[in-house]
């Protein structure tokens, strides 16, 4: 083979610029298609397992009822429903959605497994002011302190909420839908499935995981547990009101 035929070989055999290039631009629209799936498929993933810490959450609170003579978590300003609860939840990290960012310390977490009320919580239980305002006549949150709710108080389980995801920014333990405006400041009912997490103007986007009172837990989209009934509500009348921001 003279030298050539060798050079044309050489030449046949190798990319040019120009196809390397075209396979530059394939891998990256290859890339372009597969990235928002994968992005999808972990957002997924996280509200799958934040599902999951709500249904042992509802689970403990169905036990803490078989317990407790038919009666719910009483209302506490100390030892709220993470203390009273915590026979009944796997880990403290059961408290906290995996699309929650937020983490703690190593001490923290000593910490919050004998002070179950200082760990990072992602979530927020029914604080039945509904309830409390026209079944017992109690208006004010402190008179709630120290009561506690019959399971046979509510007369729908399978629609009625007991857990939903709090507020980031939102140090509640309870959701008393009554007092004004604390569905906006207390709750998130767009954490997932959602492209627009934190922008006012696209707040219907997503939607929220919720636990209910018969032990089943389901993602709800935004306005899904307001209409057409407010799921927090126990009361026949307050269930089809709009005592609610929106």
């Amino acid at each position: 083979m003279n030298l050539t035929s060798k050079t044309t070989c050489r030449r046949s055999s190798a990319f040019t610029l120009i196809e390397l290039a075209l396979v530059v631009a394939v891998l990256a629209a290859l890339a372009g298609l597969m990235l928002p799936a994968l992005g999808r498929a972990k957002t997924k993933a996280g509200s799958m397992a934040c599902l999951n810490n709500m249904h042992q959450l509802g689970m403990a609170h169905l036990l803490y009822a078989d317990e407790n003579h038919g009666r719910f978590p009483e209302r506490r300003e100390d030892k709220r429903w993470p203390t009273q609860l915590r026979p009944g939840y796997r880990t403290i990290g059961t408290l906290r959605c995996p699309e929650d960012r937020r983490t703690s310390s190593a001490g923290q977490r000593v910490l919050a497994e004998s002070e179950p009320d200082t760990a990072v919580r992602s979530y927020i239980i029914n604080g039945w002011n509904d309830y409390f305002r026209e079944t017992l006549k109690v208006t004010g949150v402190a008179q709630m302190v120290g009561r506690s709710v019959p399971e046979e108080a509510v007369e729908l389980p399978t629609v009625t909420i007991i857990f939903g995801e709090k507020a980031t920014n939102s140090s509640s333990f309870y959701m008393d839908f009554l007092e004004n405006g604390k569905d906006v400041t207390d709750l998130v009912r767009n954490r997932h499935m959602t492209t627009s997490a934190g922008n006012l103007s696209k707040r219907n986007d997503g939607g929220s995981n919720y636990a209910f009172a018969d032990g089943h837990s389901e993602f709800i989209r935004y306005r899904g547990m307001l209409y057409p009934l407010n799921l927090w509500a126990v009361t026949a009348g307050l269930r089809t009101s709009r005592e609610l921001s929106n």
